[in-house]
C-alpha cells in the first residue's frame, strides 16, 4: 500500500522523530515518578509498621503477653487503625489476637491477603506485613493495608496514560498540518518552476512578506531567475546580433570569392582581393575574439587575483599611446591626473577599459574635437572621467550602448562592431566600478567611479 504523499514528507517525519524522543522522554520520566512515588509510600508504610512494633514488644517485656493482647484487641476496635491489621500468632499457628488470619513466619516485609469472609463487615484487603518472634514463643504480626499505595500508582499510570496518548495525537495532527503547510510552499515553487520550464520566464515565486525561511528562499530564487532571465535573454539578443552583424560581411566575402571565381583577373588583381577577403576575415575574428573575451571576464576565469595597480600611471600610458591616433585626426588629448592614485584589480583589463573609452572618444568625435582624460579622489573613490566634445549620444540611448552589438549609426557604415563598450562594462562590473554617461554640453562625459583599493564596494556598474 502507498503511503499518502502528506506523510512522506519530510516535516512529518521530522515531527514523528521529535514525537518519539519526547515519548521517549516521558517514559522515563514516567518510571521515576512512579518508582519515586511507590518507593516513597512503601517507606511511610514500612514505618508505621515499624512503629507499631516497637510500641507493641515494650508492652510484651513491660508488662506481659496478656496486656499485649488487650492492646492488640482494643487497637482493631479503633476507627483510627481501620488500616492497619495485627496479629498474635502461637506457636502452633494458633490465632490469639487481631484481624488478620494465620500467617506463615517471616523476618521479611511481604504482602498478603485478606479475604472478605474472614472479616463480613469489610472487602478483602492486601496488605503489607512484618513479623517479629516474641521470647515466649509466639509471633507478633503488623500490616497495614496497600489500597493508598495502589491508588496512588493507578492515578499516576492513568496520567501519564492520558498525557502521552494526548502528545502522541497532537504530535500526529501537528506533523500533518505542518506537512499541509510545507507541501504548499513547496508546490507554489513546484508549479512555478513548470511555468518557467514552459517558456514564461518573467514567474517569480511568491513571497508572503513574513519574513520567514521560505520567504528567504523565494527571494533569493527569483535573485537567481531575474539572472537567468537577463542571462538568456542576453543570449537571445547577441545571438540575433551575431547573425545580423555577421551576415553582411560574410555575404560581401563570399560575392567576392565567386566573382574571383567566375572572372579570370592578373596576379595583382587576385593578391589585392585576397588581402581584401583577409582584412574582411580579420574583422570577422576580432568580432568573435571581443565576443569570448567579453564572456571570459564576465566569468572571471580569465583574470589573476586582483591586485593594487598604479591607476595614475595606467591612465597617463593610456593618453600617451592615444596622442598620436588623435593627433591624425587633428583633436587634442589631454591628460589631468592625480599622482599616485591606487586601484584594485587587474592593470590589463584597467587599461583595455580606458582604452577603449578614449578610442570611441577619437572616432567618434570630429576634427578639431577636445577629449581629455581626468582622475581624481571623489567622494565615493576615485573618479576618471572621459570626456569629449563630440555628438555625444542622446539621453534615450545611454541605457542601451553597453548592449553587445549595439551601434547609435543604424547604417552601420563606419568601422566598429557594437563590442566596444559592451567590454567596457564587462571590466568595470568585473571591478565593481560604477559607470555614468553624462552630458558634457556639447559631447559626452563617461564617469567611472572605483572603490577604493582594498575595499571593494558591493555595486554594480550600471549605466546612468
Amino acid at each position: 500500500m502507498r503511503i499518502p504523499k502528506l506523510l512522506r514528507t519530510s516535516s512529518f517525519r521530522l515531527t514523528t522523530a521529535y514525537a518519539a524522543l519526547f515519548s521517549v522522554s516521558a517514559a522515563i520520566l514516567f518510571v521515576l515518578v512512579y518508582s519515586g512515588t511507590t518507593h516513597y509510600m512503601e517507606v511511610e508504610l514500612d514505618t508505621a509498621i515499624a512503629s507499631d512494633i516497637t510500641e507493641f514488644q515494650d508492652i510484651f517485656e513491660t508488662r506481659g503477653i496478656e496486656a499485649l493482647i488487650r492492646e492488640i484487641r482494643a487497637r482493631g476496635r479503633q476507627a483510627d487503625n481501620a488500616n492497619m491489621a495485627y496479629l498474635l500468632q502461637s506457636p502452633t499457628n494458633a490465632a490469639l489476637a487481631g484481624n488478620m488470619p494465620p500467617q506463615k513466619r517471616s523476618s521479611r516485609l511481604f504482602e498478603t491477603r485478606i479475604p472478605a469472609s474472614f472479616s463480613p463487615d469489610r472487602p478483602a484487603r492486601r496488605i503489607r506485613a512484618r513479623s517479629v518472634a516474641l521470647s515466649d514463643g509466639n509471633t507478633l504480626f503488623v500490616g497495614v493495608e496497600t489500597a493508598s499505595l495502589i491508588d496512588m500508582q493507578s492515578v499516576i499510570l492513568r496520567a501519564f496514560a492520558f498525557s502521552f496518548g494526548i502528545t502522541l495525537l497532537l504530535a500526529f495532527v501537528g506533523g500533518i498540518m505542518m506537512s499541509r503547510n510545507l507541501l504548499l510552499h513547496v508546490e507554489r515553487v513546484s508549479q512555478t518552476g513548470r511555468d518557467i520550464m514552459a517558456g514564461n520566464l518573467s514567474l517569480r515565486i511568491p513571497v508572503r512578506g513574513v519574513d520567514d525561511e521560505f520567504d528567504h528562499l523565494a527571494t533569493s530564487l527569483n535573485l537567481m531567475l531575474e539572472q537567468m532571465e537577463r542571462l538568456i535573454e542576453s543570449m537571445r539578443q547577441v545571438s540575433n546580433d551575431i547573425a545580423h552583424d555577421l551576415r553582411t560581411p560574410l555575404n560581401r566575402l563570399r560575392q567576392r570569392l565567386e566573382r574571383t571565381q567566375r572572372t579570370e583577373h592578373s596576379a595583382q588583381w587576385l593578391r589585392a582581393a585576397i588581402c581584401t577577403s583577409i582584412t574582411e576575415v580579420d574583422a570577422i575574428l576580432d568580432t568573435f575574439s571581443a565576443l569570448l573575451r567579453i564572456a571570459q571576464i564576465e566569468s572571471a576565469t580569465s583574470t589573476p587575483e586582483p591586485r593594487n595597480v598604479d591607476l595614475s600611471e595606467v591612465l597617463d600610458t593610456v593618453v600617451e599611446i592615444y596622442q598620436p591616433s588623435a593627433e591624425e585626426k587633428r583633436q587634442s588629448l589631454a591628460g589631468r591626473i592625480t599622482r599616485n592614485l591606487t586601484a584594485t584589480g587587474d592593470r590589463e583589463l584597467l587599461a583595455q577599459m580606458v582604452s577603449n573609452l578614449v578610442e570611441n572618444a577619437i572616432r567618434h568625435s570630429p576634427e578639431g574635437a577636445a577629449i581629455a582624460v581626468t582622475a581624481a579622489h571623489g567622494a565615493a573613490g576615485i573618479e576618471v572621467v572621459v570626456a569629449d566634445s563630440g555628438p555625444g549620444i542622446p539621453a534615450a540611448e545611454r541605457d542601451k550602448v553597453f548592449r553587445r552589438f549595439y551601434r547609435l549609426e543604424a547604417s552601420r557604415s563606419t568601422p566598429g562592431n557594437g563590442l566596444g563598450l559592451s567590454l567596457v562594462a564587462a571590466i568595470a562590473e568585473r571591478h565593481q566600478i560604477a559607470i555614468a554617461l553624462e552630458d558634457d554640453q556639447p559631447g559626452l562625459r563617461v564617469r567611472l567611479t572605483f572603490p577604493p583599493a582594498g575595499e571593494p564596494a558591493d555595486r554594480s556598474a550600471e549605466a546612468a
